[in-house]
């Protein structure tokens, strides 16, 4: 019977369903062959719900899973530039994206895409054929562009929120019916999808001015008889941007489809073909569920093959808000004390009104000692003052006093018999630390994700309570806003901000019950207790003494940069020809290939011509103009994000700058230095390298640099197995010149500065997979030739070439590389295809050295305070391979003595070298001079 009335057509949207598995559960890899399949087995599962919930009288007739064709569609030649602003997909789900749809088949449902049209399109065509034709429609999804669609017949479903969306929901969103959806999205444009619209408007003043003029046409034709000045300009203005935005917007119903209303008829699935499908992706759970389901036998599958996640997990206790305390008062509080000493552990997170721990205040404490049980303690939220505004300093009522809170807290918080628990436990312990708490001892849930997921995501609360706990937490943003209406935390209504804050609790609570016994069973609990738990405590003292920067000094930089710019910008428009601004990457590319007509000119998306800096190093060997202009681009770069961006980073009550280092900010281990970043300061420019001489010593002292010679050489050296490096490592050899002597047959006294330059770049080249292409522009030399130099290396040190092949099978076996420490970096991207494959490969191979040497340095930084102790000495900063201490000018040759003695060691005894480690010393009234 031919699709018509009495019939109920579902289309779901695919993406949605992929991307929600994706981020909802914990990634999983086939065991078979490391392949990534954590998104296809939560769309599986989704897909498997979503069957079982649609059944009885209501359910559909016809159903199919609509998904987007990869590539392009029609409204890229309608609008170049249409969603040029959306990130590519995580590498790890691209290759998932096919299994979706064989998955989908797989389970006997309508599987649709097509070329140069997106899913959004095929829904709608689908919609309308069906309404025309007088049935039902039920779209599943959220998109609202999808929301145009809705009425006469057909609704929209949001499964993750179990709510039905028809046309009075749609009011409520856009302020104006389905029909006028695409006038009001016409305005507003969308930034996800770089949709234009009219700047400056946005959804709710685009709904008034269509519900004003009733349509976008008569508005446009209208727009001088709005009163609003700039919005009138905008609209005369912009009205082309705008009717293209239109049709960016718009769908279309009248998509070229090759089946049939009537090919969509739900269809039993094939237990034969389903249960293939599962047992190949090795979904043991499922296959089981879904075979006893349908009365058959499941297939074999390893008993070892890991689980999706949350979707078999057992039932959990549901986050629910209203259940959190509000601890007011000693007695509230002292009953979570002794809750607290019953178990013996908490979870504990402060709320503050920023997030520099050296200046935020205090606001209120979470804690939590069972799933579902939370509380917030509110200790200096702001009063209102009665008409909507807070106070300036009056507290609001309902809250206990800071100082006796903290001093019935402390005693617990510092109890060596409880164990807090944190996720970035840092932040927290400074900030506590700042009221002479001082937190101990703790575990981090943070750094647990990182010993086990790191290179597979990020370890921020919300992702991690996502991903495994299968909960999204309150944004932030619903209570203090974004933008320059955003209000600090203090301003929060207290019974609002317990239910954010006590969740932060109890999600931190359950994520420690999830990761504690993984660590054993992931084998990475030594390089959490080793590595990471301890390394905390040392970071926050570094972090809290700071570093003195001479204000002074920086500004002087700022008008000398200033100055040397301006002289600079004058060169280069005299050698132009006519005045146009340094400044613009696009004038500077007109400048270049129009009026110069110099070669290699690329115009990006936009029409405008792109600049970078290895455009214009490659057009700097021919022409002056470029070369000056790398200068002043070098000159912007210090001033803007050094000597005048370092003046505002300096503590006014410790005249101090106190940099925060992320120790979840790199796969490998590498510590990451953030507000202001301390690592990246350039140390191969004149330039660059006088900027650290506004990093000083207080009178009296001097700073200490001490620096790993050569670590990640020595360690491929050891990895690899390089007789010949690590001889001339344990001689102290040039290592160099040695490898120019072992490559180009020229002995060592015969040796020039140019073959010893290039062999240094062969060196540090090779450890992060350096092409022939890369080679040949660092050494500016044919690529031909570069290649021959790697090639050449290989067949010297034929080590290496097998540590590479071995590590990158190690890497496609296990789905991850480790550290001579066990350290482990995932490596989900390994057996993707394509552009990313090569990245993947080189990642792969550094990642051991690089982290080995990352963990070297942790061990030292571990051990360093007992070692100085007693010293006036004081570790300030860590940067890659170097540590810098400031020292009483009287102690600074013991001082060195006792850290090269521990740097040099790190290694041992987890890890016995074949190589010597070798720290070299320095010392002055400045970084630089230290250095």
């Amino acid at each position: 019977m031919p699709f018509g009335k009495g019939h109920h057509l579902h289309l779901i949207d695919g993406s949605a369903f992929i991307f929600r598995a994706y981020h909802a559960l914990p990634p999983l890899t086939r065991k078979s062959d490391g392949l990534p399949v954590g998104a296809v087995a939560g769309f599986c599962n989704m897909l498997h719900k979503y069957i079982e919930a649609n059944t009885g009288p209501d359910a559909p007739t016809h159903a199919a899973v609509i998904f987007d064709y990869s590539g392009k569609s029609f409204r890229n030649a309608i609008y170049e530039d249409y969603k040029a602003n959306r990130p590519p997909a995580p590498e790890d789900l691209v290759p998932q994206f096919p299994l979706t749809r064989e998955a989908t088949r797989a389970f006997n449902v309508a599987c649709e895409e097509i070329e140069g049209y997106e899913a959004d399109d095929i829904i709608a065509t689908l919609a309308c054929k069906a309404r025309e034709a007088g049935g039902r429609v039920t779209i599943i999804s959220s998109d609202k562009d999808l929301m145009q669609l809705v009425g006469g017949g057909v609704e929209m479903l949001d499964a993750m929120k179990n709510k039905r969306i028809g046309v009075e929901q749609v009011e409520e969103k856009f302020g104006v019916g389905p029909d006028r959806v695409v006038d009001v999205q016409a305005l507003a444009g969308d930034s996800v999808d770089n949709v234009p619209g009219a700047p400056g408007i946005g959804v709710k003043t685009a709904a008034q001015l269509i519900n004003e003029f009733g349509d976008l046409d008569t508005l446009l034709e209208r727009a001088e008889e709005i009163k609003q000045p700039k919005r009138r300009q905008t609209l005369i203005e912009k009205r082309d941007q705008i009717e293209v935005s239109r049709r960016l917007v718009q769908l279309d119903c009248d998509t070229p489809l090759d089946f049939t209303l009537d090919d969509l008829e739900v269809k039993e699935p094939e237990p034969e073909a389903l249960l293939g499908f599962l047992a190949k992706m090795e979904f043991r759970t499922l296959s089981k569920r879904i075979a006893d389901q349908l009365g058959v036998d499941a297939p074999a599958i390893a008993e070892s093959v890991p689980e999706a996640g949350p979707a078999d997990a057992p039932e959990a206790k549901p986050f629910d808000p209203d259940a959190y305390e509000i601890v007011r008062d000693v007695a509230a509080l002292q009953v979570w004390i002794d809750r607290i000493n019953a178990v013996g552990h908490v979870a504990v997170d402060t709320e503050t009104t920023g997030l520099n721990e050296m200046t935020a205040g205090l606001v209120g404490i979470c804690l939590s000692v069972e799933a579902g049980q939370a509380a917030y303690v509110p200790l200096a939220h702001l009063a209102d003052g009665g008409d909507g505004l807070f106070a300036d300093t009056a507290l609001a009522e309902g809250q206990m006093p800071l100082e006796e809170a903290l001093a019935m807290l402390k005693p617990v918080l510092e109890d060596p018999a409880v164990l807090k628990i944190g996720q970035n436990m840092k932040y927290d312990a400074k900030i506590l630390a700042r009221h002479g708490i001082e937190v101990a001892p703790f575990d981090d849930t943070m750094l647990m994700s990182y010993a086990m997921h790191a290179g597979l995501h990020g370890h921020g609360m919300d992702t991690l309570s996502e991903r495994y706990l299968g909960h999204v937490p309150i944004p932030i943003k619903e209570l203090i806003g974004s933008g320059k209406s955003q209000i600090t935390f203090d301003r929060v209504e207290i019974e609002t901000a317990a239910k954010y804050a006590a969740e932060d609790a109890d999600v931190t609570l359950r994520l420690w019950e999830a990761f504690k016994p993984q660590l054993h069973q992931a084998r990475v609990t030594t390089v959490y207790e080793t590595l990471e738990r301890p390394l905390v405590p040392v970071l926050a003292r570094m972090e809290r003494a700071g570093v003195k920067v001479d204000r002074d000094t920086l500004s002087r930089m700022s008008n000398a940069f200033a100055q040397k710019m301006a002289g600079l910008e004058a060169e280069i428009q005299e050698l132009a020809g006519e005045t146009f601004n340094v400044g613009s990457p696009s004038q500077v590319g007109e400048i270049l290939f129009d009026r110069m007509s110099l070669p290699g000119g690329k115009k990006g998306k936009t029409g405008k011509y792109s600049t970078p800096a290895d455009v214009l190093e490659d057009l700097a060997t021919e022409h002056d103009l470029p070369a000056r202009v790398l200068d002043w681009r070098q000159l912007s770069k210090l001033k803007s994000t050094y000597t005048d961006a370092l003046q505002t980073h300096i503590n006014p009550e410790t005249g101090r700058v106190h940099t925060s280092y992320a120790q979840t900010g790199a796969n490998t281990g590498r510590l990451a230095s953030t507000d202001p970043n301390l690592q990246n300061i350039p140390v191969r420019t004149e330039e660059g390298r006088r900027i650290r001489e506004a990093f000083v010593a207080e009178p009296g002292r001097v700073l200490v640099s001490l620096d790993y010679s050569q670590i990640e050489l020595r360690i491929l050296a050891h990895v690899a197995g390089i007789d010949a490096l690590k001889e001339a490592f344990r001689q102290g050899q040039d290592i160099h010149a040695m490898t120019a002597s072992e490559m180009f047959d020229v002995p060592m006294e015969e040796m020039t500065p140019e073959i010893r330059r290039r062999a240094k770049a062969i060196n540090f080249g090779v450890i992060y997979g350096i092409s022939g292409f890369g080679l040949a522009r660092n050494l500016r030399i044919p690529r031909g030739e570069a290649q021959g130099f790697i090639d050449r290396y290989f067949e010297r040190f034929p080590g290496i070439r097998g540590y590479m092949d071995e590590t990158v099978a190690f890497a496609k076996d296990k789905g991850y590389v480790e550290t001579l420490f066990g350290r482990k970096i995932h490596t989900p991207e390994i057996n993707a295809k394509g552009p990313g494959a090569g990245f993947a490969r080189r990642a792969a191979i550094n990642a051991p050295i690089q982290g080995t040497a990352a963990d070297v340095i942790r061990r030292a930084m571990i051990r360093m305070e007992e070692a100085i102790e007693g010293l006036p000495a004081t570790m300030l900063l860590q940067v890659h391979d170097e540590l810098i201490f400031e020292v009483a000018d009287g102690a600074v040759d013991e001082t060195i003595a006792r850290v090269r003695e521990v740097m040099e060691a790190a290694a041992a005894p987890a890890v016995r070298l074949d190589v010597p480690l070798v720290v070299d010393a320095g010392q002055g009234a400045n970084w630089a001079e230290a250095h």
